[in-house]
């Protein structure tokens, strides 16, 4: 256990001391957060707006709902996509020869993949809970309606995320060997994947075959979760304003709180369960390519 853990801190100073790959990763979410607030903040203020139209809505209440919105779509991006970066030191290792220095000392391969994924997991969750906070200030500053369950479960959405995250990354960057491909795939899964999860644009306002291609997406029950926990306090809070309960309903569905599957309406327990196996089949089929590389090692 002490030449893991060392291996794990190994893994974290070297990402962290590569100024060129942290600093990025740092600034991203807040450059991602700032863009979504000046180029998309009035598009969901005025979808919210219109879902209500008829009622007086409080601007503070839109600004709280539209905020859960932007910083749900941002940790849910973030998850995967900063565990792709992270995920580069051991694609690093392996074009500087690094991992075949390790693995002709007593380190057995599994212990050296394990630090890789269990560092990966590291950083994410760090990188993307220096995200959430700036978030939370932008929540508080505009309007905060989080209970205390809500906050609660969003850390632990987080979590699981970012463990999807990392088990997605250890699977792909396992078969990577050059540091141009790693670049391509970041660059792909940087652009592609929160459009593939509902991050970007409600399920809602895709076509309905659209829509049922991408419920089959694991991180699309993710981001539902994200959007439920940051969101539903301050839609629930439309109540108090006078908004009927069934327009209530339909801001929560519009806005993917809940998710259709086939026009049937998916529970909170299966978003959860879908998100936690998909997780643990792709970690699953991590240790099986692990075990043949370790053969042929």
């Amino acid at each position: 256990m002490k030449c893991f853990w060392a291996l794990v801190g190994r893994n974290c100073k070297v990402f962290f001391k590569d100024k060129g790959v942290f600093l990025p990763s740092l600034i991203s979410p807040l450059i991602l957060l700032f863009l979504f607030i000046a180029f998309l903040g009035n598009v969901y203020r005025d979808s919210i707006r219109s879902v209500v139209a008829g009622f007086e809505i409080s601007e503070g209440l839109v600004e709280s709902i539209a905020s859960g919105w932007l910083v749900s779509s941002l940790i849910s991006v973030c998850a995967v996509t900063i565990a792709f970066t992270a995920g580069t030191v051991m694609v690093q290792d392996r074009v500087t020869g690094a991992r075949d220095d390790f693995l002709v000392s007593p380190v057995s391969s599994g212990t050296l993949s394990l630090s890789y994924f269990v560092s990966t997991y590291i950083v994410t969750a760090t990188m993307c809970f220096f995200a959430l906070g700036a978030g939370f200030i932008y929540m508080v500053a505009v309007g905060w309606h989080l209970s205390f369950a809500e906050f609660v479960l969003t850390v632990a959405d987080t979590l699981l995320l970012v463990l999807f995250g990392t088990a997605l990354s250890s699977l792909v960057c396992g078969f990577l060997k050059s540091q141009g491909a790693v670049t391509a795939v970041e660059a792909t899964v940087s652009a592609a994947y929160g459009f593939l999860c509902g991050a970007y644009m409600p399920l809602s306002q895709l076509t309905e075959w659209l829509k049922n291609i991408l419920m089959f997406f694991p991180g699309t029950y993710g981001t539902g979760l994200m959007h439920l926990h940051l969101m539903g306090g301050a839609i629930d809070a439309m109540a108090e304003e006078g908004i009927p309960p069934a327009m209530i309903a339909g801001m929560k569905e519009g806005f993917d709180c809940t998710l259709q599957f086939f026009s049937s309406e998916v529970p909170v327990w299966t978003c959860y369960a879908v998100l936690a196996g998909a997780g643990a089949i792709v970690l699953g089929l991590c240790i099986v390519f692990n075990l043949k590389r370790k053969r042929k090692e």
